[in-house]
Parts: structure tokens; sequence; C-alpha cells
């Protein structure tokens, strides 16, 4: 049999990159797993990723999952991208994320990634009259009316898709300015929580581009006294579903020496403008922990510090940034760590 398969991978775009995708046909059993898909070439000289004399590079199948737009035996195949030599490109910052896991796996990494968003209908948040501003934050999060949810029929539609298509999506919420929504991914180890969230974005750009809105990931979408977007990211391991004492080794890791800011400079560009110390953050150069605080760098459940165990929330990531790399640094960091503190 004949099936679509949208070949789905990450360009060079620099300082925030962007997906891209196209179609392959291919024949056979559709049920095929990922190692029989083929790889596939593209011109990296479009993408950001090659010159134009040497222009080829390689897309390498990494996961897939049914595609819920078009339906049938159609698959998404998300592709990290290789040179000729099947090196891993510049850009893949994917083999960094794989081999980082392999070292820590004993320790059994999870995440759970909270993905902000904001629509925009034109040069405009979706909800934002023209040329004017909508009534201050306040009644927008979790909000229910046409009054102040705007935007709600394609999310519904973009979480009927991930569902469909078979992704680890765990819940969805609007947020806190007009326009503004989130979906979480997880709990998931590193590899597959961040594949999906990268899948579930691209089929959140394109549920939108049905509806004729764009969705973006813009960290600071509206200047002012607007919230800004992040991807608060959750983070525990065996240990610290276990008990407390690694809960704060973990927390205390990442505020130690250079770490701060080695992190804050991979979380998303333009995360200086979001990081303020106001809107539910802390400052992007003053690191911080506390329990149930939404000004803290990282939060810790008050949930968590009940039961003793559980898992800490990093309040620094940018919607923009790249789960490969914010996974990659926090399962470094951390478990380092742990190791060190014999806390595994």
């Amino acid at each position: 049999m004949t099936f679509k398969a949208e070949y789905i991978w990450i360009d060079g775009t620099e300082p925030t990159a962007k997906l891209r995708s196209k179609t392959k046909i291919l024949t056979g059993d559709a049920s095929a797993e990922l190692a029989d898909l083929p790889i596939w070439g593209f011109d990296g000289s479009s993408t950001n990723q090659a010159k134009g004399h040497a222009s080829d590079r390689v897309l390498k199948p990494v996961f897939v999952c049914p595609d819920p737009i078009r339906g049938g035996a159609d698959i998404l195949v998300m592709c990290e991208v290789l040179n000729t030599d099947m090196t891993p490109h510049e850009s893949n910052t994917r083999a960094a994320l794989a081999e980082v896991y392999a070292k820590y796996a004993a320790q059994e990494p999870i995440f759970g990634i909270e993905q902000e968003y904001t629509f925009f209908d034109g040069e405009r948040p979706l909800g934002f009259p023209v040329g004017g501003f909508p009534a201050p934050q306040g009644g927008y999060y979790c909000g229910v009316g046409a009054d102040e949810i705007f935007g709600r029929d394609i999310v519904e539609a973009h979480l009927e898709n991930c569902l469909k298509a078979g992704l680890g999506i765990s819940g969805i919420n609007a947020e806190v300015m007009p326009g503004q929504w989130e979906f979480q991914v997880g709990p998931l180890a590193p590899l597959d929580v961040a594949d999906q969230l990268w899948v579930a974005r691209w089929l959140l750009y394109r549920t939108a581009e049905d509806f004729k809105v764009s969705a973006t990931l813009d960290p600071k979408p509206v200047k002012g006294d607007w919230n800004g977007a992040g991807a608060h990211t959750n983070f525990s391991t065996k240990a610290m579903r276990e008990g407390y004492d690694a809960i704060i080794t973990a927390c205390e890791s990442l505020g130690e020496g250079s770490k701060p800011l080695d992190h804050v400079k991979n979380y998303g560009a333009g995360i200086d403008d979001r990081l303020t110390g106001l809107h539910e953050t802390a400052p992007w150069d003053k690191y911080s922990y506390g329990v149930s605080d939404r000004g803290a760098s990282v939060r810790i459940p008050w949930q968590v510090e009940q039961d003793q165990k559980g898992y800490i929330e990093d309040r620094r990531p940018n919607a923009n940034v790249d789960p490969y790399t914010v996974t990659r640094l926090l399962v470094d960091t951390c478990c380092e760590a742990l190791e060190k503190a014999g806390q595994v």
C-alpha cells in the first residue's frame, strides 16, 4: 500500500530554530517500525544548515506517530539532522542529550514540560482589540466565556490531534494573558518528552494554520504589564521521587558556581525580557528556590514538601526553549550532583 510520511526536523535558524517538514510517499506496510523508515535528504542551504556548494543534509527518523490531520495510514516522522558522513549536524542538539541521558539513565530521570504559547491574528494577539488593549490581566487564567477566552476552538482541535497522534499530552489550560494558552507533555523520559514536544509544536502550528491564526512561542509577545510565555520544566529522578534530601540536592546543584548562567543562556532567546522578577518570574541573573514560590527560579511544589518526595519545577525556560537542551542541562547538572552525594 501507499501512504504519506511527513518528515519533520529542526532547522539551523538563530537565535531560535524553526520547524520544517516535507512529505515522502512510501510504499509498503504502514505499521512498519521506526527502524524500517528510510533516511532522507534535504537542501541545508535553505534551512541555515549548509552552504550552497555542499548543501545536502540527512534526515534520520527518531520518532514516529500517526498523522491525525491526514488520518488513515499516514504518519508523522520526527527526524534528527545528520551530515552526509552520518555524524550529527552542529544544529543537532538531540545527539548531545542522548549522550548525557545514556550516562545517567540508571537514575531514571523523567520530565513534564508546560508549553505556553500565544495566538496571533495578524499583528495582534487573539483577543486584543484593534488599536487598543483588553482589560488588565486577572480573569483570563483558566477562564471561561467569550469575553475572556479566545481561541478555544483551535486549542481543542490541537488537543484532539495530539491525542490521536498518541502523544503524552497531560493537560491544557488558558493562561494569564488573552490569547495565551498552555499544554503539558509528560511525564516522560528525556528523549521521549523532547521528541514529543517538538511534534506537538508542529501540530500546534499546523492546526492553527487551518484557522488562519498563527501560534508563537515568543517569550514576551506583548511588552509592558503582561505575562510572558514560558516552558516550565518539571524534573525528577528515582531518588527525588523517593526522598526529600535528593530534592534539596538537586535545587542546590542548580545554584552552584556558574550553573545559573550556564542554564539561563541556553533557556531560550530573549530570556532577559521575560525573567524580570515580575509576572511570576525570578530575575534572570539571580538564582533562588523555594517551596510554593512562583517568584523563585526553581519551585518545590507544596505537595512535595508535604510528601517529602516528588519533583522540582524549573520556572526559567522560555516558551521558545529547545527541549533537547533544557532536559540535557537538568539531567547533567542534577544527576551529577546526586551521584556525587551518593543519592542515587
